[in-house]
C-alpha cells in the first residue's frame, strides 16, 4: 500500500463486517513501509476503532511489519479482535460510526474543511462522507442538514 500514490480504503469500506479498520489497517501497512504520504496512523478515527476492539496500536503496527500481505492482516484482526464481537456491537459500531458529525472546535474545522474541498456539499455533514469527497469517491447527496 503506497498512500503517496493512492488513497486508503473509504472509511465505508467493511473489514469482515467492520468499518474503519481496513483504513486503519492500510495507513498502518504504508507507514510500516514508509510510504505512508500526508495520511496519520493512529489518527483520532484510528483510536476510535482501536478502543472499540481494544486493540494497542503499536502491537498491530508490530504485527503489520511482519506480514506478508494486507489480508494476513485483516484475518489477524478479524480473528483476534473483530470475532470477539457481536454482531449486535458491530451492527451499531458501524451506524454510529457513519453516522457521528463533529462537535465544538472540530466543527469548525470541519466546516472549513468542507468548503475547501466541496462548498456546495452542505449535505455532507460527518467525517466518513467528506474524507470520501475529498478523496474522489462518490458521495450520494442527502437532505441538507444544518451543519
Amino acid at each position: 500500500m503506497d498512500l503517496t500514490k493512492t488513497y486508503p480504503r473509504s472509511v465505508h469500506d467493511k473489514v469482515h463486517g467492520l468499518v474503519q479498520i481496513g483504513r486503519t489497517i492500510d495507513k498502518g501497512y504504508a507507514l510500516a513501509f514508509g510510504n505512508i504520504g500526508d495520511y496519520h496512523y493512529n489518527c483520532p478515527m484510528d483510536q476510535a476503532v482501536f478502543a472499540f476492539l481494544e486493540i494497542d496500536h503499536e502491537r498491530l503496527l508490530e504485527r503489520i511489519k511482519k506480514a506478508k500481505s494486507v489480508a494476513e492482516i485483516e484475518q489477524h484482526v478479524s480473528e483476534e479482535y473483530i470475532s470477539k464481537k457481536s454482531s449486535a456491537e458491530i451492527e451499531q459500531w458501524n451506524h454510529q460510526w457513519l453516522s457521528h458529525s463533529p462537535e465544538g472546535e472540530s466543527l469548525t474545522y470541519f466546516v472549513n474543511l468542507r468548503n475547501q474541498i466541496a462548498p456546495d456539499r452542505t449535505d455532507v455533514t460527518t467525517w466518513a462522507d467528506l474524507l470520501d469527497l475529498d478523496e474522489k469517491r462518490t458521495v450520494p447527496k442527502r437532505e441538507t442538514a444544518k451543519v
